[in-house]
């Protein structure tokens, strides 16, 4: 009879340190991190400033709170605004994270790059669709980046003619009337002024179909001659100016300081690598 109470607590013994055992022996399930879609926040960078309310960007608001609550938490971003809206006190805020890092001159505009974007997001969050500008080449005389090359050759085998650029992109101080828009990447002005108006439409609407935000300049406009001025859409080494371009262009406007109707060819607002999936 004495055996019975002896041979239970064993077997509790047994039983809980077995359990204690497996218990350690489980392996700890890791934790998604939130994904951070760098196309969104690009996008958002460019149009939510130039809005005239607090709009969210249909398809960033995940993203871009995300990247709010990094600079948040970095002491960098209020939190009444982080609110999914990319706009100038978000931009204002990025600039300095970009500038803690070192970065200077468009590397700290204020408009989110790769390597920037991860290091805030370090255990934070992870990015997807990463955007790159690529490095700088020589295409036409003028000078481009990787990604605006490839654009172009797009656009010019749709057209199935080579155009004339009569300037390029990080250019800064180059020609005046263009108000710093080719200080950055994605820029390019392509020469019009002996081109049919047809030609000229053409051009226009196709560079827009493959990613850039495209307008026919005139002289009625400005102290310029006829020429296509041309923004690559999402690039990463955008200038300010070229940003506020972009963003005037989603939002219907000519990309011109007036902020006049868009007056070129209608067509949907796709970037580079929108269409490239399509």
């Amino acid at each position: 009879m004495k055996v019975w109470p002896k041979l239970l607590v064993k077997v509790g013994l047994l039983t809980a340190t077995a359990a204690t055992s497996f218990a350690v022996a489980a392996p700890l399930q890791a934790v998604a991190l939130p994904a951070v879609n760098m196309e969104a926040v690009l996008k958002a960078a460019q149009i939510d400033p130039r809005r005239a309310d607090s709009a969210i960007t249909p398809g960033a608001k995940d993203s871009v709170l995300a990247v709010e609550q990094a600079l948040n938490a970095k002491g960098l971003l209020d939190s009444q605004y982080v609110d999914g809206h990319f706009g100038t006190t978000t931009i204002t805020a990025y600039s300095q994270y970009q500038k803690s890092l070192g970065y200077t001159g468009i590397d700290a505009s204020g408009f989110p790059g790769k390597t920037s974007l991860e290091k805030l997001g370090a255990s934070r969050y992870t990015v997807t669709n990463p955007v790159s500008a690529g490095a700088r080449l020589t295409y036409h005389g003028q000078t481009l980046n990787t990604r605006t090359k490839a654009m172009l050759v797009e656009a010019e085998r749709l057209l199935g003619f080579q155009v004339t650029l009569s300037q390029g992109s990080y250019n800064p101080g180059g020609v005046g009337a263009s108000a710093g828009t080719h200080d950055g990447g994605g820029a390019m002005d392509i020469a019009a002024a002996n081109l049919s108006g047809t030609t000229r439409t053409n051009i226009v609407r196709t560079l827009r179909n493959v990613g850039f935000a495209a307008w026919l300049r005139t002289p009625d406009q400005a102290d310029w001659g006829y020429h296509i001025h041309a923004i690559a859409l999402a690039d990463p080494d955008q200038s300010s100016g070229a940003q506020h371009q972009s963003g005037d262009y989603y939002l219907g406007m000519n990309g011109l300081a007036h902020r006049d109707p868009d007056d070129g060819p209608a067509v949907p607002k796709v970037t580079w690598e929108e269409y490239q999936r399509a």
